[in-house]
């Protein structure tokens, strides 16, 4: 869901809602968390990478519940190995997960009672994305490429990317996180080229739309970019992972504002982010935030529109 977000300054309330404290594998705790997904009752899931699972925490509560995954790295139909993302299928009330280190990509139907099945399979997939008619998006970070599927993970095609490793305009260096817009266009963090590149519908190449700058914590740069939404305006926001804050681009714009993280430094304070990952606004406009080497989920008050 996208959500039109004004932002003031990067002093904004911040929560955790999930993990923090330490890492652990026991229910409330996370291990090196990736993407999140939060649902439209503002319950939480989230790729507890290192535990090898998919967590969910119930809205405003203290209670959470592994729905993937057995807390083992290993290979089989129950079994995940550092997942990196989840979302949810609302047409088909599905799970989908990228199963990273697996190499595959996963549907699973919790009220059907089986094992997530197999619908990609072959590369280490990373980021994923639906949209509004269904068709699945993946980041493919091995091919330098991101591909859109059928929902049932047949005949992927190129939608960006697919042009070997590199930093033209249509090509891409181990892409991670995406985000599909309802034109069609994809939003891809281009991680090792420290950017965040647009690419519409049927384009064959992308549109740089944050970053691109080289690395570095210039309000013009960003520093392995990953997790990713943008809002109706198409403003993008995106996690800076080593510059420890996420940065929002309006449309146009030629430098980026930081709305959480505190100045390039890695802290673990409330409005302090160690490596962030995953980004996702629910209904009222707040900000998640995977701040994955803290080990938990932020929860940033931020003022709407």
């Amino acid at each position: 869901m996208m959500v039109l977000i004004e932002v003031d300054s990067a002093i904004n309330l911040a929560k955790t809602v999930a993990g923090g404290d330490r890492r652990g594998a026991t229910l409330e705790r996370l291990h090196c968390p990736r993407g999140l997904f939060v649902d439209k009752n503002q319950n939480v899931f989230v790729a507890d990478s290192l535990n090898n699972r998919i967590m969910k925490f119930i809205r405003s509560t203290t209670i959470a519940r592994t729905i993937a995954g057995k807390n083992i790295s290993k290979y089989g139909s129950d079994f995940l190995c550092k997942p990196s993302n989840v979302i949810y299928d609302y047409k088909s009330k599905s799970f989908i997960i990228s199963d990273y280190y697996n190499r595959r990509v996963l549907r699973w139907f919790p009220k059907r009672g089986t094992c997530p099945e197999t619908i990609i399979r072959g590369s280490e997939y990373y980021g994923l994305a639906m949209d509004d008619e269904g068709f699945l998006y993946v980041s493919d970070p091995e091919r330098h490429e991101v591909r859109r599927y059928r929902s049932d993970g047949r005949r992927g095609k190129v939608v960006a990317g697919g042009n070997g490793q590199g930093s033209h305009h249509n090509q891409l260096s181990h892409p991670t996180y995406i985000f599909v817009g309802p034109d069609g266009a994809v939003y891809v963090s281009d991680t090792w080229n420290d950017r965040v590149v647009k690419w519409d519908k049927n384009a064959t190449s992308g549109i740089v739309v944050a970053g691109g700058h080289g690395k570095g914590k210039d309000r013009t740069q960003l520093h392995y970019p990953t997790g990713l939404v943008v809002d109706q305006l198409g403003t993008v926001y995106v996690a800076d992972y080593w510059n420890h804050r996420v940065m929002q681009w309006c449309k146009g714009a030629s430098h980026g504002k930081m709305i959480a993280g505190s100045r390039f430094l890695a802290g673990n304070k409330a409005n302090q982010l160690n490596g962030p990952e995953g980004l996702a606004f629910d209904r009222s406009g707040n900000l998640y935030v995977v701040d994955s080497n803290n080990h938990r989920i932020q929860r940033f008050l931020i003022q709407t529109v």
